[in-house]
This record gives C-alpha cells, structure tokens and sequence, in this order.
C-alpha cells in the first residue's frame, strides 16, 4: 500500500500549521495579562521565555493538524474550540518535554537546549535550583493548558467536554510516563507491555484526543466511537514508536525521502543523536528485539552498553552489526508497516460514520513515514 499527499491536502495542512503558530505566538505575547506575575520577579518573566522558546521552537504540530482534521470528519465549517483545544494540547506537549527532558537528563529538545539545561546553564553550582524551576516550568505549562480551554469562546457544554477529555488524557500521559520507567526496569520487557507504555505514553495524547477534541468542537459525540479511535490511535502510535526506536538505533532509513509526505510527517529537527536510547539505558521497541536477538557475549555486550553514557561509537556499531546480523532491521520495518497498514484499514472502516473525503486523510497518514523506508 503505497499513501501520496495531494497539493489540496498539503496545502490544508501547511495552513494549519501556519495559522496555529501565529495565534501561538499571539497567546505567549499576551500571556503576562492572562493572570496576575509576581512583581518585581525575574524568574517568572524568564520561566515563560524559556517555555516561549521551546513550544514555538520546530515540532511536527501533528496534534493541531489531527485536531482540525477530526473536525472536518463532520464538517467543513469553522467550528468554536477549536483554536483553543490546539492551544490546550501543544502547552501539554510542552509540559511534557519540560519533564521528559529531566527524567531523561536530556540536554537538546527541538535543535536547542532542554528547558532543563538551559535552567543548568544559568545556575552552574546550583543544581537544585536548577531542577526545581525546570519541574516548576513543565508544571506552569501544563496548568496554562488548561486555562486556555477554561477561557475557550465557546459554549460552557463544550468547554467542559473538552476539558473533560484534555485532564483525562494528561493523567493518562503521566501514568503512562511511569509505566515507561518501569520499562527500564524489565531486563526483556513484553512487547506487550511495550504496546501499551506507547499507548498511555503517547498515543492518547497525541492521537486519541485531538482526534475527540475535533469531533466534540465539531458538534459529534465521540462516545460510540471511542473504541474505533482508540484502535487507529493505538496502531499509529505503535508504528510511529517502532520507527523513532528504529531510527534511533540504525539511524536514517536512508536518502531518497524528499516527498510531500515529508513536509507533512516529518519532525523538523533531531531530537538526539543515534544511540541515545542505549547509552540512556532505555530498552525500547529496537533494543528489546537486539535483546532477545543476541546470545552469549553479544548479549553482554548489549547488556554492558545499556545505561553507559559513555558507550563508545564503535561499541553502538558492533551492536547494530549484531541486529542486522540477526535480521533485527528488517523485522522492525515489516512490524512498522504491518501496524500501519493495520491502522490505514481501521481508518477505512470510518467510512459510514463522516465525510469520506476527510477519511481519506486518516487512511493515508499511517502510511506516510512508513512509504519512506526503503
């Protein structure tokens, strides 16, 4: 199954990028009359720049994209909420970037450095005051997401329906967060436990619930259809973890990936280098399937790799030539693809519920990074 991107969809989506950033940046200008700032403080004024800095800096904005595309499963009309449900869902990313980024000790995010390491730059020798304004940081950000839906211009119904689904999704994110630290913990984890960390981790949040949000604004109960959504959520997200796991450990699947699905897909910058998942001792989707892979000293020298920091490149190089001697590579792209064509099907079966022309788009979207491998 082959998924291209017309000029018409392109363009749509380009525009919601275009237009979301401006109001973004609208909403950081006038965020000072938004609520009562600690005068004569500077951390407050340089918390929020910082917080500025990384939400507009790069981001695939897929979740604002997914939201305005759910609404145009019902219809093509603008619709109340809906700008504010995309305010709503990328300060949550935010908040979440803010904390991933300590957990992870990460020091870039987006092309730039972490809220963490910026915090670390500006108080050397201060590490606690450094930690708790990063944690401060990601916890403003995920309280002014849901401030902007409580100011929603929209009816008090919908207001509450929306944010109904966004606290649900934010606590399902943070126990997913957990559940993805105790990951770590299994020496093999099961991929099945692997499925659902991805699942609260990241696939309700930036697939379930925009995709309800557009459909609330739009006037649809999501309710009956809950299941459904879920299931193409699930599916995207799985696909999308593998890949990111995949990337991480081989690195780019290769050249050749200069297509509309590009502008539409792919993340503007690198998040971190190849490797990072071994070095920060992550046993992912990839490390997982070289886990069960490697045997004898292959197997000690994953084992001794994972959780080193300091593991050295020609160390990550014999672990990818033990994967690729072990057909790792090409088992994860097949199961890339398989839960992506999984989840372009379940997206066809929508048909009889919206618009098949706005069906279109979530058939062919699981498909769009997974036509790049080659």
């Amino acid at each position: 199954m082959h998924a291209t991107v017309n000029a018409a969809t392109l363009e749509r989506v380009l525009g919601h990028r275009t237009r979301f950033d401006a109001r973004f940046g609208q909403y950081f200008d006038s965020l000072a009359g938004r609520f009562d700032l600690p005068v004569p403080s500077r951390y407050v004024p340089r918390c929020l720049d910082l917080l500025r800095d990384l939400s507009m800096r790069g981001g695939k904005r897929l979740r604002v994209v997914l939201l305005y595309e759910a609404a145009r499963l019902v219809t093509t009309e603008e619709v109340p909420g809906l700008a504010e449900a995309a305010l709503s869902i990328e300060l949550l990313q935010t908040h979440g970037l803010v904390h991933d980024d300590i957990i992870d000790d990460a020091p870039l995010r987006r092309g730039g450095p972490s809220t963490y390491y910026a915090y670390r730059r500006e108080f050397p020798g201060h590490g606690a005051t450094a930690l708790g304004l990063a944690v401060l940081a990601g916890d403003l950000a995920g309280f002014l997401s849901t401030q902007v839906l409580l100011e929603a211009e929209a009816p008090v119904a919908l207001r509450q329906a929306l944010l109904g689904v966004h606290t649900r999704t934010a606590a399902e994110t943070v126990a997913g967060q957990i559940a993805d630290l105790e990951r770590d913990a299994h020496a093999l984890p099961d991929e099945e436990f692997l499925h659902t960390v991805t699942d609260f981790k990241s696939a309700r949040y930036s697939i379930l619930a925009p995709l309800t949000m557009g459909l609330l604004a739009a006037g649809e109960d999501p309710a009956p259809h809950r299941a459904r959504l879920h299931r193409y959520a699930r599916l995207v997200g799985i696909s999308e973890q593998m890949r990111d796991d995949c990337l991480d450990l081989f690195g780019p699947f290769g050249e050749g990936a200069g297509s509309d699905a590009v502008a539409v897909a792919a993340p503007a910058v690198a998040d971190k280098s190849t490797g990072a998942d071994i070095r920060s001792g992550r046993r992912t989707y990839a490390v997982r399937a070289v886990l069960a892979a490697a045997t004898g000293a292959d197997a000690a020298l994953v084992e001794a790799a994972l959780g080193d920091p300091r593991c050295p490149d020609t160390t990550l190089e014999r672990i990818r030539e033990i994967a690729r001697a072990a057909g790792v590579d090409g088992r994860l792209k097949a199961e890339i693809r398989r839960h992506a064509e999984e989840a372009a099907a379940e997206a066809a079966s929508w048909e009889p519920y919206w618009r098949a022309e706005a069906v279109e788009f979530f058939r062919g979207l699981p498909m769009w990074n997974v036509d790049r491998m080659p």
